[in-house]
């Protein structure tokens, strides 16, 4: 007796929605049908064929973009159980996801290619998985997996990662560049979390990859500074010193500044700083800048490119805040403001 076998049976009739229509070998059983009866339906000129080990496709002729995307999931979950058909059924936490130049082009990046051109889809699982590639899914291990993004239904890595596992296999400097270049101006994620992702990947190293880094992180940083600009105007601020650098009369330089209020002691700076896991951030150059200045009496406010995106009426509300607050703070030293 076939203790595996299900009670009743699930038919194969209404298997019409694209995606139900990629199933594993344990899937198959489930709806009633045998190994043997898989096998005979998968020889040349059957109806069905093996896309994938343990992954079957129902129909002849080539697979969908979505059909591959699925087919790559299944083969990459434990016995292929973790992507369900049927709406309403519940959907466990994934054990894989789309990774690479597949998940850029899910976000809809121009600059990636379309997955049907793409001769292997990258998936992401954790380390300690037993999965090589095969065919069309190309296995990429991580020690700890990201929380995933439902991209029409497919859990996909976040792009910052996905950029990096793309990156990784990609020897051309300008698709390189081009595809960091729309990360930011598309407002897909930040440049400092994209330069993240690369060196923990261990990319920095790459000539060409360290060519794009420059460019992104410039490009992360001009638009950080539009921003800035828009916020001041557009939430009423008084208008500051733009970009200049501090300095005690006669003395040291004490570092620049992206805006500087000289009648309430007041600098801002965006935060563009790539993050480093091995830095004390209390020894950084920039809270030693800041430490510097506010012994002065001078007020730091630090500002991330993402709060002035998201969140430009909050940043203002920060510096209105500290400009206000400095009738209450005693003189600070006589600072010069020259421009850099």
């Amino acid at each position: 007796m076939n203790h595996d076998a299900p009670l009743s049976p699930l038919p194969l009739r209404h298997l019409s929605h694209a995606r139900c229509r990629v199933l594993t070998t344990r899937q198959l059983r489930d709806h009633g049908v045998p190994a043997a009866e898989t096998t005979e339906r998968c020889r040349p000129g059957g109806p069905w064929q093996q896309v994938l080990p343990g992954v079957y496709l129902l129909h002849p002729g080539p697979p969908t973009s979505e059909e591959r995307l699925h087919a790559v999931l299944l083969y990459a979950t434990h016995r292929g159980t973790g992507v369900p058909c049927q709406a309403g059924e519940q959907r466990t936490t994934p054990e894989a996801m789309i990774t690479g130049l597949a998940a850029l082009a899910l976000y809809g990046f121009s600059a990636a290619p379309p997955l049907l051109s793409l001769d292997r889809i990258e998936v992401l699982v954790a380390r300690t998985r037993r999965l090589r590639s095969t065919g069309f899914a190309q296995i990429v291990r991580a020690p700890e997996l990201p929380v995933p993004q439902q991209i029409t239904g497919v859990p996909t890595a976040p792009v910052a990662r996905a950029l990096a596992d793309a990156v990784a296999r990609l020897t051309d400097a300008s698709s390189v560049r081009r595809l960091l270049t729309e990360a930011v101006r598309g407002g897909h994620c930040e440049a400092t979390s994209v330069v993240g992702e690369l060196s923990r990947a261990r990319l920095l190293t790459r000539p060409h990859v360290v060519d794009a880094v420059d460019t992104l992180l410039a490009e992360g940083r001009a638009l950080a500074e539009q921003q800035l600009y828009a916020m001041v105007r557009q939430c009423g601020l008084p208008d500051p010193l733009w970009n200049v650098d501090l300095r005690l009369p006669g003395g040291p330089h004490l570092g620049g500044v992206d805006a500087f209020w000289p009648e309430h002691s007041v600098a801002l700076e965006i935060d563009t700083r790539a993050p480093r896991p091995e830095e004390d951030p209390l020894r950084s150059p920039y809270d030693r800048k800041r430490e510097h200045l506010e012994r002065l009496g001078v007020t730091v406010v630090r500002c991330l490119p993402r709060t002035l995106r998201e969140a430009p009426e909050q940043q203002a509300t920060v510096v209105r805040t500290a400009l206000m607050a400095s009738t209450d703070r005693p003189p600070s030293s006589y600072v010069v403001a020259l421009p850099r």
